[in-house]
């Protein structure tokens, strides 16, 4: 079996075998380098965090699979205590299975190291809820293309945030956000964000990244370019969302300091 390893200013970033002999016979050694390096440039991962979602699982990485069969994906199942590895695997998804409940920082993180070892060009964040909708992927995608580091999938760039506490919690970090690094971030509790290999690498190789509105505010001040699009983030299609309402206020207080305070103290590894 002959393999190639394809390179991009003196890195692989992938490999080819059988595919490429064949390949080769027909176009040469060159074209064929080029054309994997095309493709792989535009590769996306779906990262799908998942805990106890035995009754999302399924409609979400199935309409994955069934209308969107150019994207990638993994589901990263932290630990569940419920069905949703047995449900995986009884239909040969893609999976990631956590012996233990890492929390969403971990989880995510385990994803993002999948992405870094695979040489993926982009990932992105995608509850395994139902919330996020694929078709938007791509829309988030040719906007990371112009030179963005994240893409967040925002709610709010069309349409006024409302008047509950998680809006108005909302508000405030935005606002801590924008006091902190000088830039506007409609929507910074939206789970649906895009990261290019450079952010890749940041949550692969670095602890303590969760992907959070703090961790967004960290970069920012590191030098990373975000950008928002707008999308429609549906209602959990079914079992019960962790963030209720104590939890939800206590999240945003500690958001608030993290942003105001703590990020100005975080070291990077590399």
């Amino acid at each position: 079996m002959k393999v190639l390893h394809v390179t991009h200013g003196g890195r692989m970033i992938a490999w080819a075998g059988p595919w490429l002999a064949r390949s080769q016979a027909g176009m040469g050694k060159e074209a064929a380098q080029k054309e994997i390096f095309m493709k792989w440039q535009s590769k996306v991962l779906v990262v799908i965090p998942a805990y106890n979602e035995e009754a999302n699982i399924k409609p979400v990485v199935g309409e994955l699979v069934r209308d969107y069969p150019d994207l990638d994906y993994v589901v990263v199942n932290d630990g569940s205590t419920d069905r949703t590895a047995e449900i995986c695997k009884s239909y040969g998804y893609n999976l990631l299975d956590l012996p233990v409940n890492l929390g969403l920082a971990g989880c995510f993180q385990a994803g993002m190291k999948y992405a870094y070892q695979k040489g993926y060009a982009y990932a992105i964040q995608f509850d395994g809820d139902g919330q996020h909708r694929p078709e938007y992927i791509r829309t988030m995608q040719r906007k990371m293309e112009e030179g963005y580091d994240i893409v967040i999938g925002s709610r709010f760039l069309d349409k006024p945030k409302g008047c509950s506490i998680r809006m108005v919690g909302s508000r405030l970090l935005a606002g801590a956000i924008r006091l902190t690094t000088g830039v506007k971030v409609a929507d910074p509790t939206s789970g649906m964000r895009m990261f290019n290999q450079k952010m890749i690498r940041e949550f692969a190789l670095n602890l303590n990244y969760g992907p959070e509105p703090d961790t967004i505010s960290y970069l920012l001040k590191q030098g990373a370019k975000v950008a928002e699009v707008p999308v429609v983030i549906m209602e959990r299609a079914g079992g019960e969302s962790y963030l209720k309402p104590t939890v939800a206020a206590r999240y945003m207080v500690r958001m608030l300091l993290s942003i105001l305070l703590i990020q100005n103290f975080r070291k990077r590894i590399a």
